[in-house]
């Protein structure tokens, strides 16, 4: 769980976690200037702090490794917002250990519930307007690129170089341009969304920031199909996956 200031939500999405197939629940704060990290400590969950806010893409960064160096064949990415229904964990995880994705990312708009669950008109419009143009500039045929809710393999993690993704939002948009550029099985499973006063969610500005990163990452897709360019986040240098970090390998 990537956290930032979560302190009323925390513990209603954590106690929402079927933990009869969780084996670990792992929560990165990031520099919150409430009290998330006090309360997961209570909860029992492992808890890991950002001295400075370093971003929500650091933030996975560090969920991820950790995750890994605890020994996770499968790990699920839930915000502790409560947007997203945690009892879809479950679904997620098995759709990984059948071993036929190797990613799933839970979509809202696949079972057409997004607006009634209260997501913004401006904001449906444009996921379906971004969804649709990077659809045609990476070749791929998924209902949402912009979930926040998602689980990957090991082997995913350990494979696609995201230390070279951004720190910010777009992070959350590279690491599916990578898995697709990477011939990873992505599924999807649909999930319904609640949009509720004290739901994370980025404002009008830092969306079209993201926005603007999205384009430049489907027009970096698009050329890389057309092997016009290679754009940094394609790149595998040497150091860019998970697997360079100290303790951890693909064995």
């Amino acid at each position: 769980m990537p956290a930032f200031n979560a302190e009323r939500t925390l513990e209603s999405t954590f106690r929402a976690i079927p933990h009869d197939v969780v084996d670990e629940v792992i929560l990165t704060d990031d520099a919150s200037s409430d009290a998330t990290a006090p309360l997961a400590k209570t909860l029992g969950i492992r808890t890991l702090v950002h001295d400075v806010n370093r971003g929500y893409g650091a933030n996975q960064k560090t969920c991820y490794a950790e995750a890994l160096r605890l020994g996770a064949d499968v790990v699920v990415m839930l915000h502790p917002d409560y947007q997203y229904d945690p009892k879809l964990v479950t679904p997620i995880a098995s759709m990984i250990t059948s071993g036929v994705y190797d990613v799933v990312l839970a979509s809202r708009i696949l079972g057409g519930t997004a607006r009634a669950g209260g997501m913004p008109l401006w904001k449906y419009v444009g996921n379906r307007l971004l969804t649709l143009g990077q659809n045609i500039a990476c070749g791929s045929k998924l209902s949402e690129f912009h979930t926040g809710y998602r689980g990957f393999s090991r082997h995913a993690l350990l494979t696609l170089p995201i230390l070279a993704n951004s720190d910010d939002f777009v992070f959350d948009n590279e690491i599916i341009i990578q898995a697709i550029a990477g011939g990873l099985r992505i599924g999807e499973v649909s999930c319904p969304t609640s949009y509720h006063p004290d739901a994370s969610s980025i404002n009008f500005g830092r969306s079209v920031t993201y926005a603007m990163g999205v384009v430049r990452g489907s027009l970096q897709c698009a050329g890389w199909r057309m092997g016009l360019l290679t754009p940094r986040i394609l790149e595998r240098k040497p150091g860019d996956s998970l697997a360079s970090l100290p303790g951890l390998s693909h064995h």
